[in-house]
């Protein structure tokens, strides 16, 4: 038995998710598949210029995963451009997170946040104490204090 895929982190959705040759027909064109985690793949390595360790830790997977779905991306994206096929892009198995991450201080209780992919923090920006743990996000907001 095949182990069931994890979900691959995504922080960035735009509105379009169809791209398509200019000047050939709909009914003309053979479409090529690229699953919304490809996309992903593709915006962090190529267009932010993370390495691919970096990029996995952002999707939440391995080195090696991620080399993989940006692999199979950057094919897709390729076949279309070579043989003048439309990109779709819809699937795959991801989740949507927020491109931040929260925390709140044990020592002095302030929140704050911090930029997903940038690792633990050093300490409290405010104290500079290292006792803190990250808090769930509320609209955008962090936690309030319990």
């Amino acid at each position: 038995m095949v182990r069931p895929q994890k979900d691959r982190f995504v922080a960035f959705k735009p509105n379009t998710s169809y791209f398509k040759p200019r000047g050939i027909p709909m009914l003309d064109l053979d479409e090529v598949r690229l699953t919304v985690d490809e996309r992903e793949a593709i915006r962090l390595s190529d267009l932010q210029g993370l390495s691919h360790e970096e990029a996995g830790r952002c999707m939440g997977v391995s080195r090696a995963t991620f080399g993989r779905i940006i692999q199979r991306a950057r094919k897709a994206v390729a076949d279309a451009i070579i043989n003048g096929k439309a990109i779709n892009i819809e699937g795959g198995n991801f989740k949507m997170v927020d491109a931040a991450r929260f925390f709140r201080c044990h020592h002095c209780r302030h929140h704050w946040e911090e930029p997903r992919g940038t690792g633990r923090p050093q300490g409290c920006p405010q104290c500079g104490g290292a006792e803190f743990h990250r808090v769930m996000n509320t609209g955008n907001k962090p936690a309030p204090p319990p």
